[in-house]
C-alpha cells in the first residue's frame, strides 16, 4: 500500500467509553492506534466519557470525551453536534460497538454525510446472547429495526475480527443487512520485561506450574468451569497453581472464592485484580498456559498477548478465533463445559517438558503470522482504501 496516501489518512474512532474496565475494545483501539500512527496515520477517538474521567489521561490515545453517558445506553448530547462539527475533518470513522447511544448518534450524522463510517460489532451480534438472555434479546428486537439494523445496513463496511464471528453474526436477527468484510485484529509484540518484580509481589507463585486466568471475571468467561475443572487436576501436581486475574462485580468474586473453598482450592489460587502494563505481561511471562473457556469471545485480545509471549493457550470452541489456534497447534481447544476444560488441562500435563516448548514456539509464531497489530492495521486501511475510493 503507497506509503503517501497512508500518511494523508486521518481515522477517528467512536466508543462508548474509553474505560479499560470495558475489556477488549477499548485495549483494541489502543493497539490498533499505536500500529497505524507508526504507519503514518493520524488516529483520534471521541467516546461518551466526562471529560475529567480518571483513565483518560493515561490511555495514550487523543481523546474527545463528550459525555457523560447517561444510563448504561451512554446517551450524551454533545455527541451529535460534536460530530457534525468536526467529522469532515477525517478521512473515515469506525464505530467501535452497538446497543448504546454512540452508534445510533454515528449513523445520525454520518448516514447524511461524504464521511465514511464502518463498524466493528465487537462479537455484539453473537447468538450466545439470545440464547443466554432472552428478555434483553426481545427489547433489543424493539431497537434494532429502527437503531442498529440502521447503523449496520448504512456502513461503508461491518468489519469482523474473525471469519466464524462473520457467519455467527447473522443468527441473532432476521432482519440483516450489511456489507461485511474481515479484518485481522491483534495487539503488539509486548516490550522487554522481567517476572521478577511480579514474583516479589506474588510470592506464592514461587516454583509453582502457573494456569492463568487474565480477563474480566464475568459468567460468560467460565471461570466457574475453570475451577471445577482444576479442582479435578490439581490434587495430581501439587507444583499447580491457578491465577484468576481480572477485574470482576464483588457478587460474582465472591460466588467465585466460596466456591473455591467449596472444592477445596483456595489456596492454589491467586485472587490478582487487574493487571495492567508491567505486571500483565510479567503474569503472561511466567504462566505455563492460559485458561480461557469463555461461553462467548469475539476475539479474545487476551489470547493474542499470550501468544505474543510464547504462552499457549487452553480454550473454549466459543472462543471465535478456536479454529486458528487448532489449525497452528498454539494450545489445545475443548468444549465450553467443565469436562472439556479438563480435558484440555490434561492434555497440556500430558505433554513433557519439549512438547510444551514446542508448542510455546509455535504460539509465538501463531501470534507473528496472524495477530501481530502492524498487520492488523495495514488490512484495516486497506479496507477503508478499498471501500472509499
Amino acid at each position: 500500500m503507497p506509503l503517501q496516501w497512508m500518511r494523508r489518512v486521518r481515522i477517528l474512532h467512536i466508543i462508548s467509553s474509553t474505560n479499560p474496565l470495558g475489556g477488549g475494545p477499548i485495549e483494541g483501539i489502543k493497539q490498533l492506534s499505536r500500529a497505524m500512527c507508526e504507519l503514518g496515520v493520524k488516529v483520534e477517538v471521541v467516546s461518551c466519557d466526562a471529560p475529567d474521567a480518571p483513565w483518560l489521561a493515561s490511555s495514550g490515545l487523543n481523546i474527545h470525551a463528550v459525555g457523560p453517558g447517561l444510563l448504561k445506553y451512554g446517551y450524551a448530547r454533545r455527541l451529535v453536534p460534536w460530530l457534525r462539527e468536526h467529522a469532515g475533518r477525517y478521512d473515515a470513522v469506525i464505530v467501535n460497538g452497538i446497543w448504546q447511544y454512540h452508534a445510533l448518534a454515528a449513523w445520525r450524522v454520518l448516514s447524511q454525510s461524504d464521511t465514511p463510517y464502518f463498524v466493528f460489532t465487537h462479537g455484539m451480534l453473537d447468538p450466545w446472547f439470545k440464547r443466554q438472555y432472552p428478555l434483553k434479546h426481545l427489547k433489543k428486537w424493539f431497537y434494532w429495526p429502527w437503531g442498529d439494523y440502521r447503523v449496520l445496513r448504512d456502513a461503508r463496511a461491518v468489519i469482523f475480527t474473525c471469519e466464524e464471528e462473520r457467519l455467527l453474526a447473522r443468527q441473532s436477527f432476521w432482519l440483516y443487512r450489511v456489507n461485511e468484510v474481515v479484518a485481522s485484529y491483534g495487539t503488539a509484540s509486548p516490550p522487554p520485561g522481567d517476572v521478577t518484580p511480579f514474583l516479589n509481589e506474588w510470592s506464592e507463585l514461587q516454583n509453582r506450574r502457573v494456569i492463568l486466568f487474565l480477563s474480566r471475571i464475568h459468567e460468560k468467561k467460565g471461570c466457574d468451569l475453570l475451577l471445577e475443572a482444576f479442582a479435578r487436576v490439581a490434587a495430581e501436581d501439587d507444583s499447580l497453581h491457578l491465577v484468576m486475574a481480572g477485574p470482576a462485580e464483588l457478587r460474582l468474586l465472591t460466588a467465585l472464592k466460596t466456591e473455591a473453598r467449596r472444592l477445596k482450592i483456595e489456596s492454589r489460587i491467586t485472587w490478582a485484580g487487574m493487571l495492567e502494563g508491567d505486571a500483565k505481561w510479567a503474569a503472561f511471562r511466567l504462566a505455563e498456559v492460559l485458561c480461557l473457556p469463555s461461553h462467548q469471545e469475539n476475539f479474545g485480545i487476551v489470547v493474542a498477548e499470550a501468544l505474543a509471549c510464547g504462552t499457549p493457550v487452553l480454550i473454549s470452541n466459543k472462543v471465535n478465533i478456536w479454529r486458528e489456534i487448532e489449525s497452528d497447534r498454539a494450545g489445545f481447544v475443548g468444549d465450553d463445559s467443565v469436562d472439556g476444560t479438563e480435558r484440555s488441562l490434561r492434555r497440556w500435563m500430558g505433554l513433557d517438558q519439549g512438547e510444551r516448548a514446542e508448542m510455546g514456539a509455535r504460539a509465538l509464531h501463531c501470534f507473528e503470522s496472524r495477530f501481530q497489530a502492524h498487520r492488523a492495521g495495514e488490512r484495516l486501511i486497506e479496507i477503508i482504501r478499498e471501500n472509499t475510493q
